[in-house]
């Protein structure tokens, strides 16, 4: 029996997402559905769901969830990787609050920044077990990995282990139709030519077309007709007014990337670009909050429905199954020089194209050079995160957030490594050793 394995299964809504978009794919027929999770209460309702999902589209499929997860990897032909270390409580309470103390500002604090870099840190030893455990009991598998930071653990693996391993986001999917809605665009986003590539959540809608017409000048021209209204996307629209493309990953997530943005001397510029400070811990809140109120529902729900989402993993695995090929975005090491301006041991986000030979980036060759200055100032953070990890160096923690941008324009170099202490102790032993 082939199987697919979902590390990470106790993100309910998530496995619903991914698995059941799997249940549409009938090359996936007569396939085991293995689930583990540490919190075998989250396990079980996940199981509980599935198998409901299951008996009403899919009676082929088996489900089974492990408490052991090199059980659950066995022989699998495909991991789907959606952990999150730490949890809300305790580690992204501290992910946030310390830095506050220090007068640094996030909005997300899960790509890069302060937050990711600590994120990576608790996460990625995780992953290096689990990439382990695949080595030995289902060396072939495709690693799909849907956890962030997105680009330092895709490059992780990639770099330090045997894994076949490929990234993926929702970013790149929802980029054009999200834009054409905010501007009231009447253009069909499928009927469009696009092109997009740079780093994930800093990728770069680099070309549109509709019947061989540039839409960039429509939508600049519409976008600076809302300059002066308040509205969720003011960051990314200031950053294709200065560098002259939009950017894949929302406004909130793109304040914190950057140094222009959320700045202590100008606390103004926070209701001017409506950027939403401390975004993540309130949809923690909200998130667990719901799950409370909905849970029943979902997981004892016999009659549970679920229409096929945009998300890749499917269509990826359903790809590599029937041999009819899919292009979607992907993240993965920079190796050849895919995006020929910037680092080879860059992480970068790139089209790809799944068949049963497996994945395949494509050659973008050069981003515009400003493009390529931005991403740069992400990827040197996200180069010596990963070092730090490797090398289990405080020396280049401290470099991590001392390259980082947003960091960087906030706080001295001084304060800047007190940070890292005082958050490397709060972590305790959800972090490696560092020496």
């Amino acid at each position: 029996m082939n199987k697919i394995t979902f590390i990470g299964a106790g993100s309910t809504i998530f496995a619903k997402n991914i698995l059941g978009d799997c249940m549409f794919v009938p090359a996936l027929e007569n396939f085991e559905f293995a689930l583990f999770d540490i919190d075998e209460t989250r396990l079980k309702e996940s199981e509980q769901m599935l198998k409901n999902l299951r008996d009403n589209y899919n009676p082929s499929i088996t489900i089974n969830a492990y408490t052991n997860r090199r059980e659950a990897l066995s022989d699998a032909a495909y991991v789907i990787n959606a952990i999150q270390v730490g949890g809300y409580k305790p580690s992204t309470v501290i992910d946030f609050e310390i830095p506050k103390s220090f007068g640094l500002e996030q909005t997300i604090g899960d790509t890069i920044g302060i937050g990711g870099l600590f994120r990576t840190l608790r996460t990625l030893p995780v992953m290096f077990d689990i990439a382990r455990d695949i080595e030995k009991v289902c060396p072939d598998a495709w690693l799909l990995n849907y956890t962030n930071p997105m680009s330092t653990l895709t490059a992780a693996i990639q770099q330090h282990t045997n894994v076949k391993t490929i990234g993926l986001c929702h970013s790149v999917q929802v980029c054009v139709p999200e834009l054409f809605e905010k501007l009231d665009i009447d253009v069909n986003p499928a009927d469009t030519e696009q092109e997009i590539a740079g780093i994930n959540h800093m990728a770069w809608l680099l070309k549109i077309k509709k019947d061989g017409k540039d839409l960039y000048p429509e939508i600049k021209q519409k976008a600076r007709e809302k300059q002066n209204e308040q509205h969720d996307d003011m960051v990314r629209f200031e950053l294709m007014e200065q560098f002259g493309y939009y950017v894949t990953e929302s406004s909130e997530h793109n304040a914190e990337y950057h140094p222009y943005f959320i700045k202590s001397r100008y606390p103004d510029l926070i209701d001017a670009y409506n950027i939403p400070l401390d975004e993540y811990p309130r949809r923690c809140v909200n998130q667990i909050e719901e799950w409370e109120q909905m849970r029943d529902d979902i997981v004892q729900d016999s009659s549970i429905t679920h229409e096929r989402s945009n998300e890749y993993g499917s269509r990826i695995i359903e790809a590599i199954e029937t041999d009819v090929p899919f292009k979607f975005g992907g993240n993965l090491v920079n190796r050849g020089g895919l995006i020929s301006n910037l680092p080879e041991n860059a992480c970068v986000e790139v089209p790809c194209v799944a068949d049963r030979s497996g994945i395949a980036p494509t050659h973008v060759g050069a981003l515009p050079e400003q493009l390529a200055a931005l991403n740069r100032t992400n990827i040197n953070t996200q180069i010596m995160t990963v070092e730090a990890v490797v090398r289990n160096s405080k020396d280049a923690v401290y470099q991590a957030a001392l390259l980082d941008p947003h960091t960087s324009s906030e706080l001295s170099i001084a304060d800047t490594v007190k940070l890292c202490d005082a958050l490397i102790e709060a972590h305790g032993d959800w972090l490696p050793p560092l020496n």
